[in-house]
């Protein structure tokens, strides 16, 4: 099955679909790109998209998408790093990234151009012949993720030779049926941006099992839930932050629309905050489900909602034949319910090298499974709890801290649209915790009021003893707020790290 596509005012359907997927693998074919070749794409949410999914599985490229948010600078990097052989972009996007481009890419322009070494995106692919090369092993995306320190490092997984293809996407689809809801004849929508990790596998998936995906240009809380009434979806992607956006709208608002098709709502990227996911459970009935999941490693763990009802603030148990190990930082097994670092494998994918970094596959293995940084524990049945990354743990008079706890607390306040909170030099206590909030559009929360409504939920130790209101924060190519930013303004004048 292959699905149809409705992007606002365009529909388009799924033979629509496979033929200008057959004319960009054909085109770029004609280019000259050749199997496990990159395709460098800059799009803004828009239906190119699937034209660059379907070519991939066909042509057998790997597209690299773009975070379209970032600086001419780092746009160059990432096409350069990555290696592509061409790259397909929103016109005014291209246009801003300006001189950073190779000289030599062929440069495709999606909407209307008239910049010197554009070519037109539809009247190319209008030109196109459909591809008629060898049948090769499907490909998908080419993640770029920072991590905690050093420069992004792109995904690359290892081939799967062609005789092994359909067997290995036969395990990739029984995790995303479990860890998203994407199965044959599903209704999925997609209201998060392409450029990320998740959203991009999902697309990928739905493409292939979905009888209809439905695409945003953005995130509008009740246009998702307008989108669910009208095409009687089943299957939506969310993040714990569109929770939270979702729950602050009217009572009234919220109770309009049918939501009565949803069968599983999808949630990865950071964990939720048990009563953000109680909220949500108690709106929309027991269709919440979230996973622990990073681009090296795919999905690992699942919880639904009984569960999480039943074990506040876990991540589930692993999916299939996921492994989970749980180490000190000399490799030592830490005892049931101690915190450690989160070691994972999920053998329904290929494993993976970083894009020029051929060391720093190495440092995050141990025995074939591989940490990100994250802090855990397992409980006596298996259930696995995030804490935070290592890297963002403070260390405040001796007590362990981490912030996500916080976050989750300061998000769910009025006024407050997204948080960071940091450790910053203190001088008596080795560290202290600072707050960062992004306000609400027109709201002016009040540092000295959030405080207090944080002692009212988290204990006073957790509370920052500075909350400070910002315009921005900034992020990383995976979307996350740059905390390490953030901090090295701060650590940067204290003559130490820690």
């Amino acid at each position: 099955m292959t699905a149809a596509l409705r992007f606002g005012a365009t529909e388009r359907s799924a033979a629509e679909l496979e033929d200008r997927g057959r004319r960009l693998a054909g085109g770029l074919a004609a280019l000259g790109l050749k199997e496990g070749d990159v395709v460098a794409v800059l799009l803004r949410n828009d239906p190119v998209y699937f034209d660059v999914i379907h070519a991939c599985r066909i042509g057998g490229f790997t597209y690299c998408p773009v975070n379209w948010h970032f600086t001419p600078a780092e746009i160059g990097f990432l096409v350069s790093d990555s290696g592509a052989r061409a790259i397909i972009g929103h016109a005014d996007l291209l246009a801003a990234a300006g001189e950073v481009l190779p000289q030599a890419l062929p440069v495709l322009a999606v909407g209307a151009t008239l910049a010197a070494g554009l070519q037109d995106y539809e009247g190319w692919l209008a030109a196109s012949g459909r591809y008629a090369g060898p049948v090769v092993s499907p490909r998908g995306h080419m993640a770029y993720t920072s991590g905690t320190t050093g420069r992004p490092k792109g995904i690359v997984r290892q081939a799967v030779p062609l005789g092994e293809a359909e067997a290995s996407q036969q395990r990739a689809r029984a995790v995303a049926e479990i860890a998203f809801g994407i199965k044959p004849g599903c209704r999925a929508l997609i209201p998060a941006p392409l450029y990320h990790s998740a959203p991009s596998l999902i697309a990928q998936m739905a493409l292939q099992q979905a009888e209809l995906v439905v695409l945003t240009q953005r995130f509008r809380e009740e246009e998702v839930l307008e989108l669910i009434e009208e095409h009687r979806i089943d299957v939506v992607y969310l993040v714990p932050t569109m929770y939270v956006r979702l729950l602050k709208l009217p009572a009234e608002t919220r109770a309009r629309h049918d939501l009565s098709s949803l069968r599983f709502v999808a949630s990865t990227g950071a964990p939720c905050a048990p009563q953000v996911k109680r909220a949500m459970i108690d709106w929309l009935g027991p269709v919440i489900h979230e996973t622990y999941a990073s681009s090296e490693s795919g999905m690992i763990t699942v919880i639904g909602s009984q569960e999480a009802l039943a074990r506040p603030g876990s991540s589930g148990r692993p999916i299939g034949e996921a492994r989970i190990a749980i180490l000190t930082e000399d490799g030592r097994d830490c005892a049931t319910g101690e915190i450690g670092l989160i070691y994972v494998r999920q053998p329904a994918y290929p494993d993976f090298v970083y894009r020029n970094q051929p060391d720093a596959r190495g440092k995050i293995d141990r025995d074939g499974l591989i940490t990100l940084g994250d802090m855990g524990y397992l409980d006596p049945d298996g259930y696995l709890y995030v804490c935070d990354r290592a890297s963002d743990m403070v260390i405040s008079g001796g007590v362990n801290i981490y912030p996500a706890e916080i976050e989750h607390a300061l998000v769910r306040l009025p006024g407050v649209l997204d948080c960071a909170v940091i450790g910053i030099p203190d001088d008596e206590f080795g560290e202290q915790l600072l707050a960062l909030v992004l306000p609400e559009p027109g709201a002016t929360p009040v540092p000295a009021e959030l405080a207090e409504r944080l002692r009212q939920t988290i204990a006073g130790y957790k509370v920052p003893r500075r909350i400070e209101i910002v315009d921005a924060l900034p992020r990383d190519d995976n979307g996350k707020i740059a905390k390490r930013r953030l901090r090295d303004a701060y650590w940067a004048k204290s003559g130490r790290q820690i």
